[in-house]
């Protein structure tokens, strides 16, 4: 039997739902799963048994919001994942390092198992080089360097998933990775989790209206262009019928509820923070319309946010500025404001609110699309594919997409006999 030790260090599991998604994949394909974490809110437990999968978690000195305080955090992560690394081999043992970035330092890590005869898988989250340029907007020492273990991990990775084919064109080039080394797997909403519910009035405070947002709260997420979006609602086309429902939290959250008092619209927001799947589904399954305000910039333009997809799975309309990924990911299922412009986000969020036979027709197009093409189980038997290849399994690489249900059973049932052929 294999095992696999997953590194990640932005967000808790099972609370990250890409890397759950992926150990619970593993483990049903016959991996013995181990993660490594930092702690976060409800996932306190230094060690915690969930589901056959064992999680190890670390606690972070801060909550980084400038450069030196994620080297701070960072080389606290680096330093305690390794420790309890060295815990799970003496104890369970793994034979392959499954590292998610940021940051791109877990390259350490794995590199130093190689030396004993690990494999070493690079799940690529983010492009680090443009999330450090889109947080703190220049290109400096920081930036290169960057560059730099964005390299050295591509080089140290004996295969690599990118969660888009924007992700997998610089794996290729800027990486220099042999194509048949790179997996697209994107990050499929659940279905099972993202439940359809009856509305909850109440969150519309009295209003007709809900638009909703789920995401982080930080400088690239563009919640300061959604904020002014309401301002020109509210003071420019005088609607006063429209209620918006944030959900997230993060470093800038103070800041936006600040710039909403600021804007004079604070009545019409509701920031709830990070909050338990059951409140964030009642907002969504509340809003009339969702909301993708992401910054366009080199990294919002080539990453695939999974807020997108849950709002179509929930079969919600979305407005979102116009960027690559996104208008793969949504298709029809989005209206399109010009970048970073906040006044035509306005326009399009009201032009969308004002035709509900659009927006029904919308969200059904965008709940067919999950359904048929970017629900997990669609990209799971991608992920066991590339897990194949680590071993030198002769397996076709660029697996075919699953357009149908019947395709993806045919797809899963090979995958799995991949599996248990792996592990004997």
């Amino acid at each position: 039997m294999r095992r696999v030790l997953i590194l990640v260090e932005n967000l808790p599991s099972p609370f990250d739902r890409r890397v759950w998604q992926e150990a619970c994949t593993l483990r049903d394909a016959g991996y013995e799963v181990s993660i490594i974490c930092p702690t976060g809110g409800g996932c306190e437990k230094r060690f915690e048994l969930i589901d056959s999968i064992h999680i190890y978690r670390y606690r972070l000195p801060v909550e980084a919001s400038g450069a030196l305080g994620y080297a701070l955090e960072y080389a606290s992560a680096i330093a305690q994942a390794f420790i309890l690394s060295w815990r799970v081999l003496l104890t369970r043992g793994f034979d392959v390092v499954h590292a998610c970035n940021p940051p791109d330092l877990f390259v350490l890590i794995g590199g130093f198992f190689k030396l004993l005869g690990k494999k070493f898988l690079f799940d690529h989250h983010d492009l680090a080089p443009e999330l450090y340029e889109a947080k703190f907007g220049r290109r400096d020492f920081f930036y290169r360097l960057l560059l730099r273990l964005e390299r050295l991990t591509f080089r140290a990775a004996d295969v690599s998933i990118a969660t888009n084919e924007s992700y997998r064109r610089i794996a290729i080039a800027r990486g220099r990775l042999p194509p048949e080394r790179v997996f697209v797997v994107r990050s499929g909403p659940d279905l099972a989790r993202l439940r359809r519910l009856p509305p909850d009035e109440r969150l519309k405070c009295g209003r007709r209206y809900l638009v909703g947002y789920v995401g982080v709260m930080g400088r690239q997420e563009g919640v300061d262009y959604l904020l002014r979006a309401v301002h020109h609602i509210v003071y420019g086309l005088g609607r006063c019928d429209i209620h918006f429902g944030l959900v997230g939290g993060g470093t800038a959250l103070k800041h936006m509820q600040d710039l909403a008092e600021e804007l004079g619209v604070a009545e019409f927001v509701t920031f709830t923070g990070r909050v338990p799947d059951p409140e964030l589904l009642g907002v969504l399954n509340t809003a009339d319309v969702c909301v993708n305000p992401d910054v366009a910039n080199d990294m919002n333009d080539k990453s695939t946010m999974n807020k997108i997809m849950e709002y179509m799975a929930l079969g919600k309309p979305i407005v979102q500025f116009d960027l690559t990924e996104g208008r793969f990911s949504a298709q029809s299922a989005s209206l399109y404001a010009r970048r970073n412009d906040a006044v035509d986000l306005a326009l399009k969020i009201v032009e969308l609110l004002d035709d509900p036979e659009r927006r029904a027709a919308m969200g059904a197009l965008g709940r067919r699309r999950v359904e048929e093409r970017l629900e997990w189980r669609h990209e799971a038997p991608r992920l066991l594919a590339a897990y194949q290849a680590l071993w030198g399994g002769g397996v076709r690489l660029l697996a075919p997409r699953a357009d149908t249900p019947r395709a993806a059973t045919r797809l899963r049932s090979r995958t799995r006999l991949w599996s248990r052929e792996s592990s004997t």
